[in-house]
């Protein structure tokens, strides 16, 4: 759950000051710089609760806020270990909302990998090693071929299976150079594949990319495709 879930009922709904309990008006005034100043910092808490709680119950919120605003501890309906209780068990719930919702795109993803890399083996040029990777080699090099511990200058286009480009040297106009034994094991293998002046495409399958983790631009379980160029082998 967001930290705004949690500052904004604990330390800020909660917080005792006096006020008198009035009902708001359907369109109240907005005259004063106070007036302005509370339909601002309303707006932006309510903005707020739309992300952080989706079924946010507004009567109750609201209840909340006229309680803890006028600062009367005999009027609340919840001590604050209760609200604690409350925050932790609606965490602990969304977390496993959010795993479920993981768990099931990671499935998706990773049928539709399978069937993409069964149905990509079948074409001329593609090669497929014992891991699972696959390989198309482009333009053939006639330099060596890179081991593990090399360093390489590479440009490359990392794309989806559906085609949606996620990354790409060539689009940031500038070669990346990086160890063979520091990126993902799909990298590592398939350079290792290719004659320093190749360009080849890589056919990565999940367990050989990000796997069911994977990171803020790949899905969980997302099979990869890269266009990748082997400048360089140990450049200076």
């Amino acid at each position: 759950m967001r930290k705004t879930l949690i500052a904004l009922t604990v330390t800020g709904v909660m917080a005792g000051c006096s006020s008198s309990q009035e009902a708001v008006p359907e369109d109240p005034a907005l005259e004063s710089t106070d007036e302005k100043v509370s339909y601002g910092m309303g707006l932006v808490m309510g903005q707020r609760m739309s992300n952080d709680l989706p079924n946010l119950k507004m009567e109750q919120f609201l209840q909340g806020i006229q309680h803890g605003h006028a600062g009367d501890e005999e009027q609340t309906r919840m001590s604050r270990e209760e609200i604690q209780e409350a925050l932790m068990a609606y965490q602990t719930q969304l977390q496993e909302q959010e795993s479920a919702k993981t768990e099931e795109l990671a499935k998706k993803n990773q049928e539709a990998g399978e069937q993409f890399l069964a149905e990509n083996a079948k074409r001329d040029g593609v090669k497929t090693t014992e891991s699972g990777l696959q390989y198309e080699i482009l333009e053939e090099g006639d330099g060596e071929k890179p081991t593990a511990e090399d360093r390489v200058q590479v440009h490359y286009t990392g794309e989806l299976i559906s085609g949606e480009v996620f990354d790409s040297s060539r689009e940031r106009g500038e070669p990346v150079t990086f160890g063979l034994n520091q990126v993902i094991p799909g990298w590592t293998e398939g350079l290792q594949l290719m004659p320093e002046g190749s360009r080849a495409k890589l056919y990565i399958p999940a367990e050989l990319a990000y796997g069911p983790g994977g990171n803020q631009r790949i899905g969980p379980n997302e099979t990869l495709v890269f266009d990748v160029e082997l400048l360089e082998i140990n450049p200076e």
